[in-house]
């Protein structure tokens, strides 16, 4: 369950660094925003491993 919230919010993440893109903004503003859809991407990989 929440790895598939943790998938839909590195979507929103991404479509937001893609926004920003178009609408010039810095882009550390980017690169940030992308890094945190990295980790929600790599937090809902986690979630779905084995407990051991």
């Amino acid at each position: 369950m929440w790895s598939l919230v943790l998938m839909g919010l590195a979507g929103l993440l991404v479509g937001g660094a893609l926004s920003f893109r178009q609408q010039k903004s810095p882009r550390w503003v980017q690169i940030v925003f992308y890094g945190l859809a990295g980790m929600s991407l790599l937090a809902a990989y986690l979630l779905t491993l084995p407990a051991s």
